[in-house]
């Protein structure tokens, strides 16, 4: 076992992408992620994430933590629940979460996530 720092997104070259075509919603959302740790196994993820706005599906298969760093989104459930995320914000989504996430303000989160 080791104890890993993570680096500031400032020491890490941005990767950048967007939702797939066919699960976009609105808008044309554009993700910029800085990866700043995965495990040995490639099943374990830690970094920073941003979007700009737009809208687009979600369905997890991973568990994730996330902390609102910056900006507004909202996570709506398929079974119409929603949550407007701001700054400070945070929450776990688990596996088997469907439903869509809406950048209203570019938002940025800080992530842990776990492949299944």
């Amino acid at each position: 076992m080791t104890l890993s720092m993570l680096p500031t997104p400032d020491g890490i070259t941005p990767e950048t992408g967007a939702p797939a075509a066919d699960r976009i919603l609105a808008g044309s959302p554009v993700f910029t992620t800085w990866n700043g740790y995965e495990s040995n196994d490639g099943k374990r993820f830690a970094g920073t994430w941003r979007s700009t706005p737009g809208s687009w599906r979600i369905v997890y298969d991973e568990w994730e933590y996330c902390e609102i760093l910056e900006g507004q989104s909202v996570v709506a459930h398929d079974d119409g629940r929603s949550w407007t995320l701001k700054a400070g914000d945070r929450f776990v989504i688990e596996p088997g979460f469907t439903g869509s996430w809406t950048v209203v303000a570019a938002t940025t989160k800080r992530y842990v996530v776990v492949l299944p």
